[in-house]
């Protein structure tokens, strides 16, 4: 029977995806509906709903956008071309991406100018790795795991470099990295790790938790690859783990035997989730749901430029 539940600290969302969302509750405050955006604005099912419920509209791509409208581009980036299709359809494109994910799209063409083959680590398919391979296509190349690391064949070891997709799980990716640092010791690394803060503080957030927990329950959409590295931290600390779009979710049969639980969240789950899971959990008899060694991020991202000039426009005709 479950006795008590605790509250990984750092969770939830990240300064990223507050910048994001809020861009997007911003602009439909500004313009009304509709406005346009590429992809989800996130990767949480919860969110987009509720943007799609003030009017923002989701398309796949930017060419689905009407002539001159607005349109968002989402927290994972995108390639050039698309800020190309973008202006040839005079479109109001407002630039959401995350500026570590844009760090690493700095890096890719810094890299690529000079003439470097840059591994990226990274999940095939993932929207970022898509927009940061846009940069550089012919230069990148991906690799996923250490496997890939150790195959990997290239004409000029002398001239490599390496950046990273920003969710990725800590442990495996300098797992990665030191293969290739073996493999290819000339090999150029990123000034600062790629891997954003709130990526790497969740992820060691779990771990703290795991020692005093039974079974822990992630926050978050299944195409959100930070909560899923999240489950696989848990996991390979030898705890039971479970990914959870919301309280609907749980398996009841998940709790048999089990005193704690622990609750976190992805970086891009909505805290209101998380009291969801805890109300859940008190509906069924559980009084103790408390944090556990709560740590504090102050990092804060300004909203887009675009953006932010469009604000001080409406502020000075007030």
């Amino acid at each position: 029977m479950v006795k008590r539940v605790l509250l990984a600290s750092p969770r939830g969302y990240c300064a990223g995806v507050e910048r994001a969302v809020e861009t997007v509750e911003r602009l439909l405050d500004l313009h009304g509906p509709p406005v346009y955006v590429r992809k989800q604005i996130v990767h949480n099912w919860h969110v987009v709903r509720d943007l799609e419920e003030r009017g923002a509209i989701f398309v796949e791509s930017e060419t689905e956008v009407p002539e001159g409208a607005t349109v968002v581009l989402s927290a994972h980036g995108v390639a050039p071309s698309v800020y190309e299709n973008a202006t040839a359809r005079r479109l109001n494109t407002i630039d959401a991406t995350c500026p570590l994910v844009t760090k690493v799209h700095v890096e890719a063409r810094r890299y690529a100018a000079e003439g470097y083959t840059i591994v990226l680590i990274g999940h095939e398919g993932h929207e970022e790795v898509i927009g940061t391979t846009g940069e550089a296509p012919d230069s990148i190349v991906l690799v996923q795991t250490v496997e890939d690391a150790e195959r990997l064949e290239l004409g000029d070891p002398e001239r490599v470099a390496y950046i990273t997709q920003t969710t990725l799980s800590v442990d495996e990716t300098t797992d990665i990295i030191r293969v290739l640092r073996r493999r290819f010791p000339a090999i150029r690394a990123p000034k600062r790790d790629d891997i954003c803060y709130a990526t790497s503080n969740r992820q060691w957030a779990v771990k703290d938790l795991l020692g005093a927990v039974d079974l822990l329950l992630v926050i978050g959409s299944r195409n959100s690859s930070n909560s899923n590295r999240l489950v696989e931290v848990a996991r390979a600390g030898g705890v039971r783990a479970h990914l959870i779009d919301d309280e609907t979710d749980i398996d009841e049969s998940w709790l048999d035997g089990v005193e704690t639980v622990g609750i976190t969240s992805g970086a891009s789950a909505p805290e209101k989730l998380v009291g969801r899971v805890c109300d859940w959990f008190r509906a069924r008899g559980v009084h103790s749901v408390e944090p556990f060694q709560s740590v504090h991020e102050d990092v804060v991202f300004r909203l887009p430029v675009e953006l932010r000039r469009e604000l001080a426009l409406v502020e000075s005709q007030r």
